[in-house]
């Protein structure tokens, strides 16, 4: 189980580093924006910091983004679509519904601590910012429901026996991953305790049993 975590894992950064591949120069500016403003939060961060980090010019930066509000923007879409990614689960037979639970687990608690300094500064920015406040919900609901369809369709298949609505359950396993994650984000050699430990209250909570302990 240990190496089907640290697939699902090594996945998500699969993907997420494949989005980058058209274009190595925004990719470096997107990762370096994301290290800045986690660093030093929204406001003190200057395109000169990032444009340091990326080691590009500014004239670079210019050629993919029209100023910090855009890049930090982006930054955002590419957390949410993350987040989305992690429910896919390349390799993983939908119709195995507790491998499902653990790979999407896996992927999303890997996600959500990679990117949990942004994720902090985008909650703050969304106070006071109506657009990203329509990015910071996207990001918090739509893993949720896109979960909540699965653990329906399952249900009604029969090949899962949730114990609480499928909305409701995938809020709670949603907001034990995000407390996980941080977690992990604190103490990486936790990764694996923190996957084992949400799935096995993922599987109660779908009535599908427990996992076999290895």
């Amino acid at each position: 189980m240990a190496a089907r975590r640290r697939q699902a894992a090594q996945e998500w950064a699969t993907r997420t580093a494949r989005d980058r591949t058209d274009a190595p120069a925004r990719g470096r500016l997107l990762d370096a924006a994301e290290a800045v403003f986690g660093r030093l939060g929204y406001g003190p961060a200057t395109i000169a910091d990032i444009t340091a980090e990326a080691e590009v010019s500014r004239a670079g930066f210019y050629v993919y983004f029209a100023s910090k509000d855009e890049v930090f923007r982006v930054l955002a879409r590419r957390v949410r679509d993350a987040f989305l990614a992690a429910q896919d689960v390349p390799g993983v037979d939908t119709d195995d519904v507790a491998a499902v639970a653990e790979a999407s687990t896996a992927a999303f608690i890997a996600a959500y601590a990679r990117h949990l300094p942004l994720l902090v500064l985008l909650e703050q920015q969304a106070r006071g910012d109506d657009e990203v406040r329509a990015l910071w919900e996207e990001i918090r609901e739509r893993p949720v429901r896109r979960a909540a369809r699965y653990v329906r369709r399952v249900a009604a298949e029969g090949r899962a026996h949730p114990v609480v609505d499928p909305l409701t359950l995938s809020r709670a396993v949603g907001g034990m991953s995000v407390e996980f994650a941080r977690t992990v984000a604190a103490r990486p050699a936790s990764y694996d305790a923190a996957v084992r430990d949400v799935t096995t209250m993922y599987r109660h909570l779908l009535g599908i049993g427990a996992p076999d302990r290895q």
